[in-house]
């Protein structure tokens, strides 16, 4: 009789569920070989090794550049702080800073009114299982495996005045990346027949993910397709059109393979990318102010990045 509260006891105190976990883990570790533990260590080190030196670093640097007058040329114990002069010369003093704006919100707006909601069609479409919706599928992502530069060369082909395929259709003798009043719109439909193909694949993976009860449910409820989609599909896709919203606007901020294959960025198409080009390895070899511009696009860059991320993690949470 004397024994049985010690054996109660016994049973009303369970092992602390934290000394388990922890001798679990290093029961695991004991268990992973030395040629194991230094794998593991490599596969943690070599890819943040080299976003630090190719990202964070060039990121830092760029940033404390951007208030020197460096050249590039001189040694740089001689480099000369200049504070926020070369963001005011940016602003106030730069002719080009303002057209580039113009030219980088103008090409958000038709990636984000045209092109984006053109490949969320493409892939609602695709996911019903249309016939042939494989070969569709790959022959509107091919562009997307394509470089911009590339593409710039394939569009020349339809663009060129002399023997371009469009002004040959059309009986027309229009200079499409030469005449300053068309060449940014003709490089932003070449920009948009890429973009299409990318939009198309993230939302057909989104769609692939939807639960089809969903559908179900409002089919029985008597909703027409459209509106089935756009009151339960599409608000179950928000991940998706979070980072499409996030992909968008990178893509409009680093269009700069295109405009530097017609024209360097100059006569109509300049953009803030091309801007940072011409004067951190162009002729003009101004380092401090190339970094400021290219700060800028940084900075903005950032906003949206950060939206993407409190998103992600706020789900996460959830």
């Amino acid at each position: 009789m004397s024994d049985l509260p010690l054996i109660q006891a016994d049973r009303a105190v369970p092992p602390p569920a934290a000394t388990t976990s922890t001798g679990g883990r290093r029961r695991r570790l004991r268990l992973l070989s030395r040629t194991d533990r230094v794998v593991i260590t490599l596969m943690v080190l070599v890819p943040l090794l080299l976003v630090t030196g190719f990202v964070w670093l060039p990121a830092v640097a760029t940033v404390l550049l951007s208030g020197t007058n460096w050249d590039g040329i001189g040694p740089l114990n001689e480099i000369e702080f200049v504070g926020a002069r070369n963001y005011s010369d940016v602003v106030n003093i730069y002719p080009p800073f303002v057209p580039a704006i113009q030219h980088n919100l103008l090409w958000l707006a038709a990636l984000f009114v045209v092109a984006t909601p053109f490949g969320m069609f493409l892939a609602v479409l695709l996911d019903k299982e249309i016939r042939g919706s494989r070969f569709y599928q790959t022959a509107l992502y091919l562009p997307v495996v394509l470089s911009l530069a590339l593409i710039g060369f394939v569009w020349q082909l339809l663009y060129s005045r002399d023997q371009g395929l469009i002004n040959a259709v059309f009986g027309s003798n229009i200079d499409w990346y030469g005449d300053s009043n068309v060449n940014i719109w003709a490089v932003m439909v070449a920009s948009g027949w890429r973009h299409v193909g990318y939009i198309m694949l993230l939302y057909l993976a989104g769609l692939k993910g939807v639960d089809p009860s969903l559908r179900e449910a409002a089919a029985v409820d008597g909703a027409s397709e459209s509106r089935a989609f756009f009151r339960v599909v599409f608000p179950v896709l928000r991940p998706i059109n979070i980072i499409v919203l996030v992909v968008t606007v990178i893509e409009s901020l680093r269009a700069f393979d295109l405009v530097w294959v017609v024209n360097k960025g100059r006569n109509g198409l300049e953009l803030i990318s091309a801007l940072v080009t011409q004067n951190v390895v162009g002729e003009a070899s101004r380092i401090g102010f190339g970094s400021a511009l290219a700060t800028i696009m940084l900075v903005v860059s950032l906003v949206f990045i950060t939206i993407y991320l409190a998103t992600v993690m706020r789900e996460n949470r959830e």
